[in-house]
């Protein structure tokens, strides 16, 4: 028993003591839990055993199970198995081999269909990490359309988005649901874009990073609302942005400050009057990035915003003295 259990013992030991044919519950239980026994000794523990109970103990080491697919395997064919070690090894196969494999297989199709751009999101994907199944990933797929290439990542900083990895199925769901609630406010929302929203919404933070950055108009319209900032900003760092997009990105009171601010400073947007009038409506933009755009407003328009109750009190009053500025000026 001393030597089942030493953090000490020998692999070979180790492995030879699961071949005992007079060892008891505690014997295997020890071996099995220690981290020096080889997983073949486990693996094969596992299909010899009648213990029922010592498979579920078994299964509660996934890193185990994860490093071994044999082991899984005997879990599984192993008569004496309970429904709850059944329910694990289950379920550490679908999480981390099952949808990996899955990912190579969606990316290798796609490839043979010529679509590089979605081969090369899948390639990198993280489905074994997060809700998404390999039939959901199919979906996404339709929806990527910039290829690695074409894309600029150098603002992301890798360490920021390490931190921010970790989601709680509470916190996906709310996510989701927030996006669902902000575009039904501007009509009815079909059961096939819900359907959609959930299945983008429940993917990882880097999954949705990397889609917010190669994803089409569809994928862009449903991450611009993404309530984990990084997210949303990807998607004003996607190429194939159009300024109809980032006109209608202005008006929303949904999205972060942050997406708001880089909309203002963007160049090419920031000539479109339509874009810079609409983020000066915008009581979510920044107020540094609204004081900047006043002076190119209309003075029409100034007016109207100095008016606007909606917008912030010092925004109305800057509004209001530089249209008054124009005014006694002639």
């Amino acid at each position: 028993m001393s030597v089942a259990k030493s953090v000490d013992g020998a692999p070979a030991v180790l492995g030879y003591l699961v071949t005992l044919p007079n060892a008891n519950h505690e014997i295997h239980e020890a071996i099995a839990g220690n981290s020096n026994t080889p997983d073949e000794a486990i693996a094969l523990l596992a299909r010899l055993t009648s213990d029922g109970s010592l498979l579920e103990f078994i299964t509660l080491n996934q890193q185990r199970l994860i490093r071994s697919p044999d082991l899984i395997d005997a879990i599984l064919l192993n008569p004496a198995r309970t429904p709850e070690a059944e329910r694990r090894a289950k379920e550490t196969r679908r999480e981390f081999f099952e949808k990996e494999r899955g990912a190579r297989q969606i990316a290798e199709e796609l490839r043979a269909r010529g679509n590089s751009a979605a081969a090369e999101f899948f390639e990198s994907a993280e489905l074994a990490s997060g809700e998404l199944t390999v039939d959901d990933a199919w979906l996404i797929a339709q929806h990527i359309e910039v290829s690695d290439a074409d894309i600029d990542d150098s603002w992301l900083a890798r360490e920021f988005i390490e931190e921010m990895l970790v989601e709680t199925p509470e916190q996906l769901a709310a996510n989701a649901q927030a996006v669902i609630k902000a575009e039904s406010l501007q009509g009815d929302v079909s059961p096939e874009r819900i359907s959609l929203i959930r299945k983008i919404m429940f993917m990882t933070v880097k999954d949705r990073v990397k889609l917010a950055l190669k994803g089409d108009r569809e994928a862009r319209g449903i991450l611009i609302r993404d309530a984990n900032k990084i997210v949303a900003t990807a998607v004003i760092h996607n190429p194939r942005v159009t300024d109809r997009e980032a006109e209608n990105i202005a008006t929303m009171r949904s999205v972060a400050e942050e997406v708001l601010r880089l909309v203002g400073m963007n160049r090419a947007w920031a000539r479109s009057y339509p874009i810079i009038h609409n983020l000066a409506r915008n009581p979510r933009t920044p107020m540094a990035t609204t004081v900047h755009i006043l002076p190119r407003l209309h003075t029409n328009d100034l007016k109207s915003l100095a008016q606007n109750r909606n917008v912030p009190e010092a925004v109305r009053r800057q509004a209001y003295r530089i249209s008054e500025v124009r005014t006694s000026q002639g």
